[in-house]
């Protein structure tokens, strides 16, 4: 999206709003760019703004008391960050943290803006609550996939969701580990083991995917 003054119109949702509450959110609002690997918001802080991101990816992750990491979800852009919806309607501190993977640019809209639009506009009342319930029932699948799934499948499903067109995945044991939210050497095995297999190759930084027919079908092993 190349005009920032009409950045609403890159949100679905936000584009069927009313001209004037239109006309108060970009009034109100201000554009913010990062650098990727900043550190966009993290635990203990409390969310002044709502973001609306505008180009780039943030990575939403968990990170426990002794250090490891597990991916929540990932924002794009035109998406809207639910965590933060979350603790500014509940007033608390964020507990998970945000992380820039490429350079971002992202709306910010000031919380006494926000509040206002909840408790005055429907439609951006809808446009929160949807986002925010679809994320809800995504976190609740990554949730059964943690806990029922086996670890193959979801390194697998994992592998070819990041690859790109040539089937590389840049990427490293200890991310796919945070990824899954598991221990890097239980990462390392299983991909010795695809690798064994002939289903991948892997060089330092970067994994191959060999034989996607393969993968796909642990992938659907529990579909």
């Amino acid at each position: 999206m190349s005009d920032t003054d009409q950045w609403v119109e890159g949100f679905p949702g936000l584009a069927r709003l009313q001209p004037s509450v239109k006309q108060l959110l970009l009034s109100r609002s201000a554009i913010i760019t990062a650098p990727a690997g900043t550190m966009l918001f993290g635990p203990n802080r409390s969310p002044e703004n709502m973001l609306f991101l505008l180009d780039g990816t943030v990575r939403v992750q968990q990170v426990s008391e002794t250090g490891h990491e597990i991916v929540l979800y990932r924002i794009q852009a035109g998406q809207s960050c639910v965590l933060t919806t979350a603790c500014l309607i509940a007033y608390e501190d964020y507990s998970a943290e945000g992380i820039a993977e490429t350079p971002v640019r992202a709306a910010a809209v000031p919380r006494d803006v926000f509040d206002d639009l909840v408790a005055q506009s429907k439609a951006f009342r809808d446009f929160v609550f949807a986002a925010f319930s679809k994320r809800i029932t995504d976190l609740f699948l990554m949730i059964d996939e943690v806990a029922f799934q086996r670890m193959d499948v979801r390194l697998a499903d994992k592998l070819i969701e990041l690859a790109d067109d040539t089937g590389v995945v840049a990427t490293t044991h200890q991310k796919l580990s945070v990824e899954l939210g598991t221990a890097r050497e239980v990462v390392s095995r299983q991909l010795q083991e695809f690798q064994r297999r002939g289903w991948i190759e892997q060089s330092r930084g970067r994994v191959e995917v060999l034989d996607r027919t393969h993968l796909k079908a642990l992938a659907d092993h529990n579909t």
